[in-house]
C-alpha cells in the first residue's frame, strides 16, 4: 500500500517543488498541494500533466485518484500574503 509520503518522494524525484503535501490514508486516494517553478507559464491542465509525468506508471498502477492543486512560486506567495 502507497502512503502519502511516498507518493510525495516520487513527485519531488522528478519535479522541482518549492512546497509539497500530501494527504492520503487510505493507499489508493489522495490529495497534493504542489508548488514549482516547472509550472511557469503553464496552464492548470499542464501543471497536472507534469505532475502525472513525474508519477509515471504509478498513476495507473498504484493510484486510484490524485486531487491536485497546483500553484506557481508567485501565485503561492499572494495567496499567504492575504
Amino acid at each position: 500500500m502507497l502512503s502519502a509520503k511516498q507518493l510525495e518522494s516520487y513527485i519531488t524525484q522528478h519535479l522541482s517543488c518549492d512546497f509539497i503535501e500530501v494527504r492520503g490514508d487510505d493507499g489508493t486516494h489522495f490529495e497534493a498541494m504542489i508548488v514549482s517553478p516547472a509550472f511557469e507559464g503553464k496552464s492548470m491542465v499542464q501543471q497536472h500533466q507534469l505532475v502525472y509525468g513525474a508519477l509515471g506508471d504509478r498513476m495507473r498502477a498504484e493510484i486510484h485518484a490524485l486531487s491536485m492543486k497546483t500553484y506557481t512560486p508567485e501565485k503561492w506567495q499572494e495567496l499567504n500574503a492575504k
